[in-house]
């Protein structure tokens, strides 16, 4: 099993930022990680992703101008920082690392791959979830 810890989250009022990190073991690190979120009555949806080993990242549209993520390789973390959020960024976001028993090219070629229905079937490894809203 993978554990996640996530940090941060919050309320913040709208245009203002916000960031959240969360922390892989180790083995899992090397990896593709980023972030999904969920809305009230709406399905989860991906909002950005890593592939670490290469530091190659990934944003839905929504986001792509807003939101930045990055890594600490030394404390195996990666953060999405949130600026400019608007009422529509109000979610719980969920952490996510890829299998890492996966080869190397497939998890890079999966970790831009999750703007897609049905995606969250294919992740086995979320944290519990940090509630964002914007007011």
């Amino acid at each position: 099993d993978v554990q996640l810890v996530e940090s941060g989250g919050g309320s913040v009022q709208v245009g203002g930022s916000l960031r959240i990190s969360c922390t892989a073991p180790v083995y899992a690190y090397r990896n593709c990680m980023g972030w999904f979120r969920q809305a009230p009555g709406k399905e989860r949806e991906w909002v950005a992703s890593v592939y670490t080993t290469d530091g190659t990242k990934y944003y839905t549209d929504s986001v792509r101008d807003r939101f930045t993520i990055s890594q600490d390789n030394t404390e195996k973390t990666v953060h999405l920082q949130m600026n400019r959020v608007t009422p529509d960024d109000t979610a719980m976001y969920y952490c996510f690392v890829d299998d890492p028993t996966l080869n190397p090219p497939l998890l890079a070629s999966r970790c831009g791959s999750w703007n897609r229905a049905g995606a969250t079937l294919d992740l086995d490894y979320w944290d519990q979830g940090t509630q964002v809203t914007v007011s």
